[in-house]
């Protein structure tokens, strides 16, 4: 068999020497553009646990890499005069150059001939050589000329990222990973900086477009590059200058966006990708390198065992790539999965860097959900400690409950241990949460006539004596039109308001949870069965007439609705509103408004299900017209000491609707309005949504509109677990935090949340007290092992 591998960067040179070593049998030609000493890179990081793989693909290489390591465990956030560090890392950098050295000089050892300065135009070239090979190897980095010729076969994705950045190096020998966050009077810059040799450090400077064109960036080579850098970087650079070692090209035009690269398919006939060529991962998590010496670990291991006499065409071989492909695409996504959220963070800076050093510090370390809470614990205990201490100082100060002097997280002295975030009190208008835990809205389809019964009782009663912060209903519909289904609870008549209050008097006599009542119009996804027995599935009698924005069914086979009338839109209004008085008769705490999910309001909201032609239609001005007529309406019926929260679809997954940066809008437009909080969701407005599900994944539309407006937020969608809790509220993704599944299967998943985090003073109903010794002391022996 013969292999021809085009592109000498570290995935072609690793994966040529392994297949080499395990294999002398077969015929291995490598081919690369540039000279052997040629690269315009600096330094290259690798975690220890990519080192162990490393070890175990070749001994050899691995001693050689490692003993040119330069490693570090300390991670240095620079921010507004503040250094905050956080300890426990595990990196290690090597010279791109010594890199490529070492595996140049191991392929030449194993006997496998490498051809530089060898230009060669694509695949047909090696297929028109003298033995043509059998397997064509692409390893030709992010702008592979294999993957472009057969894009289409591969699925390539290309996405140009915004963002500039310029690659430089530095005499400076940072002792830690270090970044840098500067503001200046052109906008906000970073530095991503690491040490990977004794006496030589990366210097990535990062920037958004917009600061990037402020400075006149634009109009300098890399000579004027590196003298505004210098100047602005000076007090951290102690001294020393900046390098570059760019092509000619890059000299007039020193700066690069990232292509962020994704194949649906790694191969094409004979042609594997291998590395850039197939995917890539941002540099700010160091990952790209990694990833690609992996993937040649991985093929070579296939390769390796493909019969000497398979040909280009063999069942065999092309078995052997398709495993190869298998065992890599999950890891591959997820460190492209974490890598997008970290390059989307440093491509937002803007969005953080006003938040407090300690937050932004916090925030930056977990930006690519690979680093968590209790992660962060493990790697470095003393820091953690001290972010519990500020994050928990300023929540008692918020909710003027003052109990522990204030901190910084750089103080990691010996002190009274502070509560993990989600057990620190949160205060909206008058109403004090005892900790941040929401039992989310889920519709029960329980009810008679609108009528909340015994279920109903049991079933917030339990939840709110499992010790989350809030309570929040189903939709309660204004309504009995205004019902998803015949099992919905409703809020319209003075029979109900007394049904709920027998649960708010419960909720407030034996636990110390708040409650709100979450008010709703079912519009056109209305006079449904209940949801037990599917989604979205008209009843078979009793049918009552809908109304939305626009006359058209949610669904093909739903209802029409009929466009509404301005009477019909005073009319709804007054309901809402006399919803809201009852709600006060019932003794709720908060209200929050339903505006998501493609319920009527939501309806109006996005142009999916809206498409008016007079005030209330066309603009999101317009669309929002309606859902703020009611807002208002509930805002002065309700008492101004409580609260009020609007719930919001924060994308439609579809083209043509409400996006993210529209969304920042529709919650202004609510702040403004008066609203306390904003519960961030997303979706179910359109049957067409094809939404990207995965751990947390709604956070990222509370963190933007959170951060970008400076409103408060609640997150929801697939928040499992303490940790992800502790984590987004910890870096300022949300306020609170509402989980829904985990309550089903939990009524006190917050008492068991404190248990396993040593929380003692969450508060347990007296009845229970037994159980919480013993919960306790069991976790404890878990810990300990006993």
């Amino acid at each position: 068999m013969r292999v021809a591998v085009l592109g000498g960067g570290p995935a072609g040179l690793y994966f040529s020497l392994l297949l080499k070593q395990a294999r002398p049998d077969i015929e291995i030609e490598g081919f690369e553009r540039n000279a052997p000493d040629d690269t315009f890179g600096w330094g290259v990081v690798f975690s220890d646990q990519t080192l162990e793989n490393f070890r175990q693909a070749d001994a050899a290489t691995y001693h050689a890499i490692t003993d040119a390591f330069a490693h570090w465990d300390d991670i240095d956030i620079h921010v507004r005069g503040r250094t905050i560090t956080s300890s426990g890392h595990g990196f290690s950098g090597i010279a791109r150059k010594d890199l490529l050295g070492i595996l140049q000089r191991r392929a030449a050892e194993l006997g496998v001939t490498w051809h530089y300065r060898s230009e060669i135009a694509d695949d047909d070239a090696l297929r028109a050589r003298p033995n043509p090979p059998d397997l064509i190897v692409a390893a030709d980095g992010v702008n592979s000329i294999v993957r472009r010729r057969h894009a289409a076969a591969f699925g390539a994705t290309v996405d140009q990222r915004s963002n500039r950045y310029i690659w430089l190096g530095t005499t400076l020998p940072f002792n830690a990973f270090t970044f840098i966050l500067l503001e200046n009077e052109f906008g906000t810059f970073q530095v991503h900086a690491y040490r990977f040799t004794e006496a030589l450090s990366t210097f990535i400077v990062e920037c958004d477009e917009a600061s990037w064109f402020a400075a006149g960036f634009d109009r300098m080579d890399a000579a004027a590059t590196l003298a505004t850098c210098e100047a602005w970087f000076a007090p951290w650079l102690k001294g020393h200058r900046l390098q570059h070692n760019s092509t000619v090209h890059r000299v007039r035009d020193p700066w690069g966006t990232f292509l962020r690269v994704s194949c649906e398919q790694w191969h094409h006939g004979n042609v594997v990708l291998l590395g850039d060529a197939a995917h890539t991962a941002h540099f700010s998590i160091g990952s790209g390198t990694k990833l690609a010496m992996e993937d040649a670990i991985a093929l070579a291991r296939e390769v390796a065992a493909v019969p000497a006499t398979a040909d280009s065409t063999s069942a065999a071989l092309t078995q052997a790539i398709d495993r190869y492909q298998e065992e890599r695409r999950v890891e591959v996504l997820r460190i492209q999965n974490a890598a997008r959220n970290s390059m989307e963070w440093f491509e937002h800076v803007k969005r953080y860097i006003k938040l407090e050093p300690e937050q932004l510090a916090y925030s930056l370390l977990t930006r690519s959900q690979r680093v968590s809470h209790e992660n962060l614990r493990l790697r470095d205990g003393a820091y953690l400690a001290g972010v519990e201490r500020w994050f928990a100082s300023r929540a008692e100060r918020e909710a003027q409950r003052a109990k522990r002097p204030h901190t910084t997280s750089g103080e990691h002295r010996a002190v009274e241990q502070a509560p993990a975030p989600m057990f620190t009190p949160f205060r909206l208008r008058q109403l004090t949460l005892e900790n941040r835990i929401v039992v989310s809205p889920m519709d029960m389809y329980s009810a008679t006539d609108g009528m909340p019964n015994d279920f109903h009782l049991v079933h917030y009663g339990s939840r709110a004596l499992g010790g989350a912060g809030l309570v929040m209903t189903e939709m309660t519909c204004v309504s009995p039109e205004g019902r998803i289904t015949p099992g919905c609870t409703g809020m319209y008549t003075s029979e109900q308001a007394e049904a709920w209050r027998r649960i708010t008097t419960f909720t407030h006599q034996w636990s110390r949870a708040k409650i709100c009542l979450q008010l709703g119009h079912s519009g056109r996804k209305g006079s449904t069965r209940l949801g037990l027995e599917g989604t979205d599935i008209p009843l078979e009698e009793g049918n009552w007439p809908l109304m939305a924005p626009s006359a058209q069914p949610h669904r093909p086979y739903m209802q029409v609705p009929r466009a509404m009338t301005r009477a019909d839109m005073d009319q709804v209004v007054r309901e809402f509103a006399h919803a809201a008085r009852l709600a006060i008769e019932a003794d709720f705490d908060m209200l929050e408004l339903h505006c998501a999910h493609g319920y009527l309001l939501s309806s109006f909201i996005t142009p999916l299900a809206n498409h008016r032609t007079d005030e209330y239609g066309g603009s999101l001005e317009n669309r929002l017209r309606f859902p703020l007529d009611v807002f208002h309406a509930i805002r002065e019926t309700w008492p101004q000491d409580r609260p009020i929260s609007v719930r919001i679809s924060a994308t439609d997954w579809a083209a043509g609707g409400v996006d993210g940066a529209e969304a920042v809008e529709i919650a202004r437009a609510f702040s403004d309005a008066g609203a306390d909080i904003m519960h961030i969701s997303t979706g179910q407005t359109t049957p067409d949504a094809k939404p990207v599900y995965g751990r947390m994944y709604q956070t990222p539309y509370s963190d933007r509109i959170r951060n970008e407006l400076g409103v408060k937020t609640i997150a929801v969608g697939a928040i499992t677990d303490p940790d992800q809790v502790n984590s987004i509220l910890a870096a300022g993704r949300a306020d609170l935090c509402a989980l829904a599944r985990p309550h089903l299967a939990n009524p006190a998943w917050t008492l068991h949340a404190a248990a396993q985090q040593g929380y003692r003073e969450q508060h347990w109903p007296w009845q229970y007290r037994s159980g919480k010794d013993q919960l306790e002391r069991l976790v404890e022996r878990a810990k300990t092992g006993g």
